[in-house]
């Protein structure tokens, strides 16, 4: 029997889903901007009290150059108006392009984007971007202007290195800061999570935003993660260990033993003064620190003080004579060990390189071997950190360290999160501001917001010296305490620690710095960045990286006949490292030897925050 159907009923058209829109509680909303009112008034009567006790005068409104960059751009750009046209048409047809495709999708049509973001661009991945017409035009649009604006003023032909790298490098932080995916209304992830709360995101985002200029005294200082939810000691920095020793400018750690023997030869650990040195010893299953003690070292870490104004006179060389060399003596008290193994982490390599050219002028030999973490020892190609070092900037640096004693260690973090802004900057302006979420508890970050300061003589040294004028690579061209410093002096076995995707220690500048020294040298090209280059435990088995028996007189041919290994680099350093160890000892116990314990580990100087 065929099937019947019923005759089709008449009916009335559905009306369009309106999404719930929750309506924000009025009294707690008048409580909430009665509050934000309040902090507002208070915030600006302090900083304008602030600027009136200022007596230093008024500031320059382009201390760092830009204007003077992007008029000898626009100079040189308008003397080819040819190429400006091809430029502006080639814009036209990629609008034209993405005007007919995005109308084809309104009519239902499938159709293949124009552009497309980068894979690892995050600020895109809400699916709205994709599946809503209207936003996945204003993506397209975005990216065309961009990529157009960035191409254009790359290709402008008559700008000196410096100057065009100086361009770009704006160019691209301008371009960052308009993404669509930083503004309320062109971000669909926001525009969602303001419908469903009623504002309440925008609300909290604000608090969020004054809380953050209090913080910063009126400077915006942008929370990356919830700093009430670490404490040194406690649940970060935790390996156990004693201060053993300490001068006016570092704490010298000495880490307990794991293993009933240790090796003979003690490991010096000397981290970067920019930074704080646990991010060697973040939480115990990624602290290089816990992982060579439980290898069977004896660890001993300089821990640096934060510096203040007292301390505004310390140079390069104090640094030396009351880190390195001051440790060397005390860790032969402490282990009756007169040598050691070392290593350097960033600027803390470039110190122990310089140590040990000063060193092979004295006769002094107690290094035995040397390992460099990204370390910088020829500053010719010093990436996008000389961006910031000109004549010009170097003059406005100098002259607010002249009124501190110190460079402000906000304004050093300011400049590396600049680097990476995306990642380190507007991610956290759309979750903190836009979405008005809380920062989630996350130890890196936590220690990348705990900044320290530079004292003003060691800085500009650091930053003349070496970065503008690449002194260090050049033999006898730096002096310390009197001694010319030739890095090709320099005998001792070495092993080179790089990351391939550094943009603080470019790997090709480090791999340059490691063809200075004299003796043998090893190069180990690991994956990823600055940090996660370094802190790569073997448990995580993650990233790889490439090692080769001989350097090449390039870094493109090294690394063509380099060898991959997948997972991480330690156990390769710890095999090479054991080459020098001279043997086994019983674990020594800090506060054993002819030093007694002074405080337990991580310290007090690590400790002193940013005011």
């Amino acid at each position: 029997m065929a099937e019947t159907k019923a005759p089709p009923q008449a009916s009335t058209p559905a009306s369009p889903q309106v999404p719930d829109v929750k309506l924000p509680d009025p009294v707690e909303m008048s409580r909430a901007m009665t509050r934000i009112a309040e902090q507002s008034q208070r915030l600006v009567s302090e900083f304008l009290a602030r600027q009136a006790s200022d007596g230093a005068g008024p500031k320059s409104p382009d201390p760092m150059g830009v204007g003077h960059a992007f008029l000898e751009m626009t100079t040189r750009m308008m003397a080819d108006p040819a190429k400006l046209m091809q430029a502006q048409m080639t814009l036209w047809q990629d609008y034209l392009t993405l005007w007919q495709r995005t109308t084809q999708r309104f009519f239902g049509q499938e159709t293949q984007p124009v552009i497309a973001p980068a894979k690892d661009d995050r600020r895109f991945k809400d699916a709205a971007w994709d599946e809503n017409t209207l936003f996945d035009f204003i993506k397209q649009s975005y990216l065309l202007s961009a990529r157009w604006m960035q191409s254009t003023v790359n290709q402008v032909e008559g700008l000196d290195d410096h100057t065009a790298k100086k361009v770009d490098f704006y160019t691209r932080q301008f371009v960052d800061a308009m993404a669509p995916s930083n503004f309320v209304m062109t971000n669909p992830e926001v525009l969602r999570a303001t419908i469903e709360s009623g504002g309440e995101n925008l609300v909290k985002g604000l608090e969020h935003l004054l809380k953050d200029l209090e913080r910063g005294k009126g400077e915006l200082r942008i929370s990356m993660t919830d700093y009430d939810a670490f404490q040194l000691g406690k649940n970060i920095a935790v390996t156990p260990g004693k201060v053993v020793f300490q001068t006016s400018l570092m704490q010298l750690l000495q880490y307990t033993p794991t293993t009933p023997d240790v090796n003979k030869r003690p490991l010096m650990i000397v981290p970067p003064w920019i930074n704080k040195f646990y991010i060697l010893d973040l939480r115990e299953k990624n602290s290089f620190i816990k992982w060579a003690v439980d290898q069977g070292h004896t660890v001993f870490v300089l821990s640096w003080v934060n510096p203040d104004e007292t301390l505004a006179a310390k140079g390069f060389e104090d640094y030396m004579v009351e880190g390195p060399l001051a440790a060397l003596d005390a860790i032969q008290k402490a282990t009756g060990e007169k040598d050691v193994n070392a290593i350097g982490y960033c600027l803390g390599g470039t110190l122990l390189a310089s140590t040990l050219a000063y060193m092979a002028v004295k006769k002094d030999d107690r290094i035995k071997s040397a390992t460099f973490f990204t370390t910088m020892l020829d500053f010719a190609e010093a990436g996008e950190l000389s961006i910031f070092i000109d004549e010009e900037q170097l003059t406005f640096i100098e002259g607010q360290m002249a009124e501190q004693g110190y460079l402000d260690g906000a304004k050093m973090a300011t400049t590396f999160n600049m680097l990476r802004a995306n990642d380190l900057i507007w991610s956290f302006v759309v979750n903190n501001y836009l979405l008005g979420k809380d920062p989630f508890p996350f130890d890196l970050l936590y220690w990348n917001g705990d900044s320290t300061r530079m004292p003003a003589a060691m800085h500009s040294f650091y930053l003349r010296n070496m970065y503008q004028k690449n002194m260090l690579a050049q033999p006898g061209a730096v002096s310390l305490k009197g001694v010319p410093i030739d890095l090709t002096k320099v005998k001792v076995p070495a092993l080179f620690l790089s990351a391939r995707e550094d943009h603080i220690a470019p790997w090709k500048s480090t791999y340059s710095g490691a063809q200075l020294f004299s003796g043998p040298v090893k190069f180990v090209l690991g994956a990823s960045g600055h940090i996660a280059g370094v802190v790569n435990p073997p448990a995580a088995n993650k990233y790889c990286y490439w090692t080769s028996d001989k350097l090449a007189k390039t870094s493109d041919e090294w690394l063509e006949k380099a060898t991959q290994t997948p997972g991480s680099w330690w156990p390769e350093w710890n095999k090479w490292v054991g080459q020098f160890a001279d043997g086994k000892v019983p674990a020594r116990q800090p506060g054993d030897g002819a030093l007694p314990a002074l405080e337990d580990a991580p310290g007090s100087y690590v400790k002193v925050k940013n005011e």
